[in-house]
């Protein structure tokens, strides 16, 4: 068949879907801690302020292993890096349901180390995805495929709160740590027959890689053979002066900042402050996720919309995130009803403005510069992820000192605030950055910046 009437092969929708099922593990085994956290500070006797410690752990190695991790998937490419990476941080996760056997005066620190390797394994994760949606996505669907993986961690709740709910309420606490584990696993073995390079891909035709190539996919980034070069810091102080960077990584700050606090706090809420059972709040908690999903999924395809509607990429973006994170900051009406029905409904809603406008990574994908794209991530996800450290923290000793959840929900609010302000007042217009190159022969070839 000729190549201009063959019909388009699907291969990168397999590949999102496959991004979609592992981004809801790697979001499952974080939440696994939240979930099983009250029947282990009963039994192991944690406080308040160890827990948030606990749950900072992730964050600090997240955080500071996004440059590193960003590095190795632009040195070795997603496919390895990646792979690897979903092995590791399953099994750190599956001896967390060990800790119990060690004595007394160890268990804190080994679940802060264990939580901590976790958080090194997962790093290239999310940079992973945006380098793998980068390769496989034209730019009007990359909003899209980036809101459907980023929307896994909603899903991660719905499927699997109450599942480790139900498992912490009949077999006890351990079980979530190694049943989560397990599944991780397995996830790493079929991981290394589904992902590949498009131009490399057994089931993705001519036709196909032409359609993406057209369209703005850089189908090539992790072409096998291909020797990288460059000096990656000389990009990387480039990358740093850019205004419109600086707004976004303080807008991821935000939005992480509203995604913690589900993750790590949310059903300790519900079970300290709304006198709910494990087992309730396990199920309870999936139903904010569940129109986290939808306002996720939502905002990525209103996005494109927009997008393919002729309006700028700007604006395409920049839309739906302030819409979404003003309609986030609404969680601070919590403080201010008793009724159970209400208070889910107050969650759920400031859940799914969080879902519509959490589309940072279609933005990174956007904008990152075709020569440090990994790196870029990294960057992003590492601002962003101080979130992940500060958040769990503040929120612990503001629930430990007061022993109300009240200026917690206020901060949580203030966070989605931020989000507003950074996009309306400091990234400015949405672009693909272009960076110099480094000097050669005394010389540095000049590449034409974007605005910032």
């Amino acid at each position: 068949m000729n190549a201009t009437t063959e019909k388009r092969t699907r291969m990168r929708l397999w590949i999102v879907l496959f991004l979609f099922i592992v981004t809801t593990i790697n979001y499952a085994d974080r939440a696994t801690l939240s979930i099983a956290g009250s029947s282990m500070q009963k039994e192991l006797g944690i406080s308040a302020e160890e827990l948030g410690f606990i749950f900072s752990a992730f964050g600090w190695a997240y955080v500071t292993c996004q440059i590193p991790g960003g590095w190795l998937l632009d040195r070795f490419g997603a496919k390895k890096v990646y792979g690897w990476g979903i092995a590791l941080w399953s099994v750190f996760t599956a001896l967390q349901g060990a800790i119990h056997i060690l004595p007394g005066g160890m268990m804190v620190p080994a679940l802060f180390l264990l939580r901590f390797l976790v958080g090194v394994a997962e790093a290239p994760s999310f940079p992973g995805n945006s380098r793998i949606t980068a390769a496989w996505f034209p730019a009007n669907e990359r909003g899209s495929a980036s809101a459907f993986f980023n929307s896994a961690q909603y899903f991660a709740t719905v499927i699997f709160a109450p599942i480790m709910g139900w498992m912490v309420a009949t077999l006890g606490w351990h079980h979530v740590f190694l049943v989560m584990g397990v599944v991780g696993v397995l996830a790493a073995l079929v991981w290394r027959v589904v992902i590949y390079n498009p131009r490399e891909h057994p089931r993705a035709n001519k036709a196909e890689i032409d359609y993406i190539t057209a369209g703005g996919a850089l189908v090539d980034m992790d072409k096998p053979g291909e020797k990288k070069s460059g000096n990656q810091w000389f990009y990387v102080k480039q990358l740093l002066k850019k205004r419109m960077m600086i707004g976004v990584y303080l807008g991821q700050y935000g939005v992480n900042g509203v995604t913690y606090f589900f993750l790590t706090w949310f059903p300790v809420y519900l079970v300290q402050e709304r006198g709910m059972s494990i087992l309730k709040a396990g199920f309870i908690a999936s139903l904010p996720a569940l129109c986290g999903f939808a306002g996720g999924v939502l905002g990525g395809v209103f996005s494109d919309w927009l997008l393919r509607r002729g309006h700028s990429l700007t604006f395409a973006r920049k839309l739906p995130i302030v819409l979404g994170m003003g309609l986030s900051s609404v969680i601070v009406v919590a403080n201010y009803v008793s009724t159970e029905w209400i208070v889910v409904a107050v969650m759920a809603m400031a859940f799914f403005g969080k879902g519509i406008g959490a589309l940072g990574w279609a933005v990174v994908s956007d904008t990152a510069p075709k020569q440090i794209i990994g790196l870029a991530g990294g960057m992003f996800n590492m601002f962003g992820n101080i979130a992940s450290i500060t958040t769990p923290i503040v929120i612990g000793y503001l629930v430990g000192s007061s022993g109300s959840f009240a200026s917690a929900l206020a901060f949580v609010a203030a966070n989605g605030a931020l989000v507003v302000v950074s996009y309306l007042v400091i990234v400015g217009k949405i672009e693909r950055i272009e960076l110099r190159e480094p000097p050669h022969n005394g010389a540095a070839r000049q590449v034409p910046a974007t605005q910032h």
